[in-house]
C-alpha cells in the first residue's frame, strides 16, 4: 500500500481527518463519565487519568507496530530526544497547562480560547513553510470556521463573569500555542523517522510525564470496575488511532489544510456530549455552528484544488 497516495487523497484526508476529530469529540463527554466513574474532583487525579490513557494509548501503537513486524526501536539518540521533546510538550505540558487553566476559568471560555490553536497552526505554517502561506480564502475559511466553535460553546452561558486570569485564561492560550508549534514540530521529525512509531512513544513518554505529576500532586485513581477500565482503554483506543493518523496527515500534507479540520472536535463534542450524557443541547445553534465549521473547512480546503 503506498502511504503516499493513502494520506494525500483529497477524499482519504477529508475522511480521515473527520475520524479523527469525531474521536476526540467522543473524549468529551467520555471523560466526564470517567471522572464520575474514577471519583475524580482534584488536578492530581486529573493528571493521572489522563496520564494512564496516553500511556496505554502510546503501548497500544507499538504492539499494533510490533505485530506489524516493523523495528520500533531503530532510531539515534539525537532522535530519541527529539521523541522525547515531543511528548514532554505535545503530551504532557500541553494538558498540563490546559487542566490547570479550566480549573480558573469557565467552560465556555477555556473551549473557545482552546480553540485559537488552530490560528496559531495556520499562522506559524505560513512563516515555515514557503507552500503553506496565508491567503484571503484561509483567513476567511478560518475565522468563520472559529465563529462556529463560538457559537457551539455559547451554551445558555457568556463569556463575562470572573476576571481574565494568567493561570485561567493565560494558561489555556499557552496550551493551545504549544499544542499548534509540537504539531509542526511533530511534522519536522516524521520526515525522517515512522510517524507511528514517534506518536506511540511520544504519548507513552508524555503520559508517564503526566502520571508522574499527578501523584507528586496527592491525586490517585482508585474505582477501577469492568465499566470504568473498559471506558478507560476506549479512550486509549481512540487517541492512539486518532494520534496515528493525524500524525500521517501532517507528514503529508499541508498544516493549515489538516489544522482547520480540529474545527470541528467541539462540534462532534456537543452532539456526542448530547448524546451520551442526555444534555439538552440539540437546538439550532448546533446545527448553524455545524454549518459555519465544515464551510470554513471548505474555503481552507479549496486552496489545495486551486494550487
Amino acid at each position: 500500500m503506498d502511504e503516499v497516495k493513502v494520506y494525500t487523497n483529497r477524499k482519504n484526508i477529508v475522511l480521515l481527518a473527520t475520524l479523527c476529530c469525531f474521536l476526540w469529540g467522543s473524549a468529551y463527554p467520555a471523560i466526564k463519565v470517567g471522572y464520575s466513574l474514577f471519583n475524580i474532583s482534584d488536578i492530581g487525579s486529573k493528571l493521572i487519568f489522563a496520564g494512564y490513557r496516553f500511556t496505554l494509548a502510546g503501548i497500544f501503537i507499538l504492539i499494533f507496530e510490533l505485530i506489524s513486524k516493523r523495528v520500533i526501536f531503530k532510531f539515534t539518540r539525537k532522535q530519541f530526544g527529539q521523541i522525547t521533546l515531543l511528548g514532554l510538550t505535545q503530551t504532557a505540558l500541553q494538558y498540563i497547562f490546559f487542566y490547570v487553566g479550566m480549573s480558573y476559568t469557565t467552560g465556555v471560555r477555556g473551549s473557545i480560547i482552546n480553540g485559537t490553536g488552530t490560528f496559531v497552526s495556520i499562522i506559524l505554517a505560513h512563516f515555515i513553510y514557503k507552500n503553506d502561506r496565508l491567503n484571503l480564502n484561509k483567513i476567511i475559511g478560518c475565522v468563520i470556521g472559529f465563529i462556529g466553535v463560538v457559537i457551539v460553546n455559547l451554551n445558555g452561558e457568556s463569556l463575562g463573569g470572573t476576571s481574565v486570569t494568567f493561570k485561567g485564561e493565560g494558561f489555556i492560550m499557552i496550551a493551545a500555542i504549544i499544542f499548534a508549534v509540537s504539531a509542526i514540530y511533530g511534522k519536522k521529525i516524521t520526515q525522517t523517522q515512522e510517524p507511528s512509531i514517534v506518536t506511540g512513544f511520544q504519548l507513552f513518554i508524555g503520559g508517564i510525564l503526566l502520571t508522574a505529576l499527578g501523584f507528586t500532586l496527592g491525586g490517585s485513581l482508585e474505582g477501577f470496575t469492568a465499566k470504568s477500565t473498559s471506558l478507560l482503554i476506549y479512550m486509549a483506543l481512540l487517541s492512539s488511532i486518532a494520534f496515528a493518523v493525524w500524525t500521517q496527515l501532517l507528514k503529508y500534507n499541508k498544516v493549515g489544510l489538516i489544522s482547520v479540520f480540529n474545527f470541528l472536535i467541539p462540534v462532534f463534542g456537543t452532539l456526542l456530549s448530547a448524546s451520551i450524557l442526555g444534555e439538552n443541547i440539540f437546538d439550532i445553534k448546533i446545527l448553524i455552528a455545524l454549518i459555519l465549521v465544515c464551510y470554513g473547512i471548505f474555503l481552507v480546503y479549496r486552496v489545495k484544488k486551486e494550487n
